[in-house]
């Protein structure tokens, strides 16, 4: 049986319908905090279970029977993060999991400047020495946050924002779909898979530019002192170490950190992988 976890989450509940497609029902489980989220999945046939990364008794029923077990990230940053990781990695070894996946980042590095990529660096480090088979799904940089890093530019016609780098932004849906085939077809990759990112990368230049193209209106890219970005950010009430947190990321763009790109997602697709212009389409039709 596969087993996904946080399968009520925007990534994993993606994974779980894609790999319906590929596997029937009665070979796939869920992991869930809360098992009446997962009532639709249930009502295909889907094994659910609840399992919390914090209760390791509830993930020994949630994987019991595991055949591959997909850890999906948590939302924790630092300690927090590893601990869960470690917890869940490790009850799926002592369930019998033949293979371990984890979604990982293709940013993982224990120097990298954005402090979530150490969590996956080292939940990396940890599952090579269960000496279990593992994958470690090398997932782009989320598509989905560039709508969040816009501010106001659609009132002011201004992109505020730290000086930044090119990203090989990429959707969930891609990444979900993707991450389908490799549980779908086992042993597909051993260890870390090269880059699951889109083709291109992308900066918030271009994000201008292309929000300029797509409302018809003159946005303007403003580059601001890291400072004076981060201290904007806690007098609008954002804790200042969540600030700090976000400003790693800008950091890590700039030297580079996010900027690889590769056509892996369009060969396990296999078709286009889904433009950040189309994200972003997407986002402003929502606005």
């Amino acid at each position: 049986m596969i087993i996904v976890t946080g399968a009520t989450g925007l990534l994993g509940s993606q994974i779980a319908d894609r790999l319906l497609a590929r596997v029937p029902a009665d070979r796939v489980g869920v992991s869930v905090r809360d098992v009446d989220r997962a009532a639709a999945l249930a009502a295909r046939g889907v094994r659910v279970r609840r399992g919390d990364f914090s209760d390791p008794d509830s993930l020994a029923e949630s994987f019991e029977g595991a055949t591959q077990v997909l850890v999906v990230s948590t939302n924790e940053t630092g300690p927090a993060a590893l601990a869960q990781h470690v917890t869940a990695i490790d009850a799926a070894r002592a369930a019998g999991a033949g293979r371990v996946l984890y979604s990982s980042h293709q940013g993982a590095a224990s120097d990298s400047l954005f402090a979530p990529m150490s969590d996956h660096a080292a939940t990396e480090q940890h599952l090579a020495g269960t000496g279990l088979p593992f994958t470690a799904l090398r997932n782009g940089f989320y598509a989905s946050t560039v709508p969040h890093l816009l501010g106001q530019a659609l009132t002011t016609g201004e992109l505020v924002a730290p000086a930044d780098g090119p990203v090989s932004w990429t959707a969930h849906a891609d990444l979900a779909e993707a991450a389908a085939v490799v549980l779908a077809e086992d042993g597909l990759f051993d260890g870390p898979t090269p880059p699951l990112s889109a083709p291109d990368a992308h900066d918030l230049d271009d994000v201008a530019v292309m929000l300029t193209e797509l409302t018809g209106r003159t946005i303007r890219r403003v580059v601001v002192a890291d400072e004076e970005w981060a201290a904007s950010l806690v007098r609008h009430g954002v804790p200042e170490d969540r600030a700090t947190l976000l400003l790693g990321m800008f950091r890590a763009s700039r030297r580079g950190e996010f900027a690889t790109t590769g056509d892996q997602v369009e060969k396990l697709l296999p078709r286009p992988a889904t433009p950040l212009r189309s994200v972003l389409a997407a986002a402003l039709g929502e606005a």
